[in-house]
């Protein structure tokens, strides 16, 4: 069974983190906001092996969104024109510059004019953030990505890029010492180039300033020589946000990267709001309790590559997380290991979508827990690892639990500060059927069987669901 939307409620905002519980965000009206979605490369950018790339239908993958039950995407972006991580040429379109010439670049098209922003990006950027809000889905706008720089194959992860000397009109070199990556171009090394990104951020939030589900996320996947780069975007969206009508959460994701990789500890000692974290921690199996020192978005993409599984998303719930999903949104077509992180590169290039039906637990799950958190008090549940014998539980203690049971059988749950009579309730991750039991009582601990095979989640509470 897949949860579905019956209503579409526009996405309020714009979220700041929640004053008693910044393990999330809040639209402002007291309640707690759980984001979780899954997103894909070609979300905003078309991107494909042919040239034009074929458009991307934004407003089927909106309805995919709403068929699951979710309410956040990354949307995505690319710094390279053409580029490629199998041998064989994708193309990228639209970029933020006008491609006025003189001249021809290395791709075969007139040269960018870095210095002359192209409106019809900044109106698409506006018009799919628009369409989401009306959907009641939060989005977070990619501003740069660090990937395709230092892990895509020579030359075109640079012969690529708007800013090689060779593919624009304005003098500027992002390769300070010609090794044909360009990655000085997300450090503060060269001050033209900053600058000329600065210009693009204000552009960005002077066209979605009003939107309510906006959030921005720095880069992709940059390495640890991004590390002040990012912090001082940050920094600067915050500060030129201030004098704005609204302001709006800024991010920071993992610093993957095969030779340059960051660590955790940038991330939250970093000026973000949220951050979305590596593997080090043990956010692939066991997820440490999010404590709120920053909203923790927990990312597939960041974990895997292309992975998880249902037990992920659970265990990533009860543990104050929000989870996301990479989804390849199209048939896999081939894997590649890089180092600790596994990749999955698909045909996520063409006209109609074909969902891989190994990733299904996962979307589905996303959505089921989306729904409870708008049964939930959210506002007031926190990670209590004590009170459950799986050690996966989220909590109001006395008023409501909800329990994961990773291997299914029984759990004990500590009800000691209940009272009365409490209702019980029982999901089948696997299916989404759902099974009442009996009422129970507080003032001690008690133990509940799964009514079912397999892993399992328990939901108790004394408002009678």
């Amino acid at each position: 069974m897949i949860p579905t939307q019956n209503k579409i409620t526009p996405a309020t905002g714009p979220l700041k983190l929640h004053p008693s519980n910044p393990r999330y965000f809040t639209d402002g009206t007291g309640r707690a906001i759980y984001l979780t979605g899954a997103h894909t490369w070609s979300n905003f950018k078309d991107m494909g092996k042919t040239d034009p790339p074929p458009p991307f239908d934004f407003e089927a993958y909106l309805d995919f969104l709403q068929q699951y039950n979710h309410n956040f995407i990354r949307m995505w972006t690319w710094e390279l024109s053409t580029y490629s991580y199998d041998g064989k040429l994708t193309y990228a379109e639209p970029f933020p510059w006008r491609r006025t010439g003189p001249g021809t670049a290395l791709d075969g098209k007139p040269k960018f004019d870095l210095k002359q922003l192209n409106q019809a990006y900044f109106d698409r950027l506006r018009s799919r953030i628009m369409a989401a809000g009306e959907r009641g889905i939060y989005v977070s706008i990619m501003l740069f990505e660090g990937h395709g720089l230092h892990a895509s194959l020579t030359p075109w992860c640079w012969d690529g890029h708007p800013f090689n000397i060779h593919n624009n009109i304005n003098g500027i070199n992002g390769d300070a010492d010609s090794d044909g990556r360009g990655i000085e171009t997300q450090t503060l090394q060269i001050p033209e180039i900053t600058a000329l990104q600065e210009v693009y951020v204000r552009k960005v939030v002077d066209t979605v300033n009003d939107s309510d589900n906006v959030l921005y996320e720095i880069v992709n996947e940059s390495g640890d020589y991004s590390t002040e780069w990012q912090y001082h975007i940050i920094r600067y969206i915050h500060e030129y946000e201030k004098n704005k009508p609204k302001q709006h959460p800024v991010g920071m994701t993992f610093q993957w990267a095969r030779e340059y990789r960051g660590t955790d500890d940038n991330l939250f000692n970093s000026p973000a709001d949220w951050i979305s974290p590596s593997p080090d921690r043990g956010y692939r199996d066991n997820p440490p309790a999010g404590d709120g020192n920053k909203v923790i978005l927990s990312d597939t993409d960041h974990l895997w590559g292309i992975g998880g599984n249902q037990a992920w998303v659970w265990k990533s719930f009860c543990r104050g997380l929000n989870p996301l999903f990479m989804d390849p949104y199209r048939e896999v077509e081939k894997t590649d290991v890089q180092g600790e992180q596994q990749t999955t590169w698909t045909d996520h290039l063409l006209d109609t979508p074909r969902l891989d039906p190994r990733w299904e637990p996962i979307r589905k799950n996303l959505g089921y827990t989306l729904a409870y958190t708008n049964r939930m008090n959210l506002a007031a549940m926190a990670p209590r690892n004590d009170l459950a014998s799986t050690e996966y539980c989220l909590a109001n203690p006395g008023v409501e639990y909800l329990t994961y049971l990773p291997e299914g059988g029984s759990v004990a749950v500590n009800l000691s500060d209940a009272s009365g009579k409490l209702a019980v309730e029982w999901l089948n991750p696997c299916t989404g059927e759902k099974m009442f039991g009996e009422t129970t009582t507080g003032s001690g601990s008690r133990e509940f069987t799964s009514p079912f095979s397999g892993d399992a989640v328990l939901y108790i509470n004394s408002g009678g669901g």
